[in-house]
């Protein structure tokens, strides 16, 4: 009998690390954010109330700002105006979502496929309602302190706020070598809380740290979403003799030690 090969999935270009970033409302502070992300070569996803545009207490991001300021990022849905939608019939939740996602899609030109639960709120029929208005993942609130992969997309925990923990995560994820597991960190916030803590020094070291390493993929939530859909969509022969993806986008695994890409829509001999 001819010992079978071990196949493990990859991120891209076989790496075993990812880094995401996820902050929420647009808030003025967004733009000295992305500038630190960009410099340090760090994406992430920004959740936005497209109904909260006008907010004299807390100055926002404008919409015709969107397509400039997040490119290279995503742009997310967290809700119209920010109601604690767990005591929202479905169809206000739904209305919520919907027209969200119509004005944020008009400002940056593509479709808005993820969203945070505004205050934290859900219900686990608000998480079934989400794929029916084109929701594919939600994030809740608190901090899970790993770096596990997502089973949940609709109740999906990031491993830390960026005031828990976060210079002590961030070592621990930079030192994890085990090739046989795949790692994802992902932090969250509120880019104000920088400005009322005055403590922009915690992102900025976090992302020059964390930034620029060989070994990390670093992308968006909805990046993160679409690998793990691609990569649940392959479909692999019996014996891992080979492998076929049916997904548009290109596939990566380790196949016993060897990175092996597999583009879309090809069938690849192992």
């Amino acid at each position: 009998m001819i010992k079978p090969k071990t196949v493990y999935y990859c991120f891209p270009e076989g790496k075993h690390k990812a880094l995401t970033m996820s902050y929420d409302d647009g808030c003025a502070e967004d733009r000295r954010l992305v500038e630190i992300f960009n410099k340090n070569g760090i994406r992430g996803t920004f959740n936005i109330n497209a109904g909260l545009r006008d907010y004299p207490e807390r100055p926002r991001v404008q919409l015709d700002e969107f397509a400039e300021l997040y490119k290279g990022h995503e742009v997310a849905s967290h809700t119209l105006t920010h109601p604690t939608i767990e005591r929202c019939n479905l169809a206000q939740v739904a209305t919520q979502v919907l027209e969200d996602r119509k004005l944020l899609e008009q400002a940056v030109g593509y479709a808005v496929r993820g969203m945070a639960y505004p205050n934290g709120s859900y219900t686990d029929e608000i998480k079934r309602l989400l794929g029916d208005v084109g929701i594919r993942y939600s994030r809740i609130v608190g901090s899970s302190d790993n770096f596990a992969l997502p089973r949940d997309l609709y109740e999906w925990k990031a491993t830390c706020h960026h005031n828990h923990r976060l210079a002590e995560l961030c070592d621990e994820f930079l030192g994890l070598h085990k090739k046989q597991y795949l790692y994802l960190m992902y932090v969250w916030g509120h880019s104000f809380e920088f400005t009322t803590k005055d403590n922009w020094k915690v992102i900025e070291d976090f992302c020059e740290k964390a930034g620029g390493k060989e070994d990390i993929w670093y992308c968006t939530n909805i990046e993160y979403v679409d690998w793990q859909d691609t990569m649940k969509n392959l479909v692999f022969a019996a014996d891992n003799s080979f492998v076929y993806n049916p997904s548009f986008q290109a596939a990566w695994l380790s196949v016993d030690g060897d990175i092996r890409k597999i583009d879309g829509g090809k069938t690849v001999w192992l």
